[in-house]
């Protein structure tokens, strides 16, 4: 599985849970939310001031694991 800026995060939290305290660390505390888990990883990343690439670095270097 790879990561994408256009994924929206419930699907990556569902496929790859290992991931949540990546998204925990940028400010995303409510991840069963439906409103963030609904929200493309890009549009999360603009909203919270993170860098899309460099969350989705991160986020395939942590399923690569």
């Amino acid at each position: 599985m790879e990561i994408t800026k256009d994924m929206l995060i419930g699907d990556i939290l569902d496929m790859a849970p290992q991931t949540a305290p990546y998204f925990m660390e940028m400010g995303m505390h409510c991840l069963g939310c439906p409103a963030s888990r609904g929200e493309s990883l890009e549009d999360a990343c603009a909203v919270h001031g993170v860098s899309a690439d460099e969350m989705v670095a991160k986020l395939n270097a942590a399923v690569a694991e």
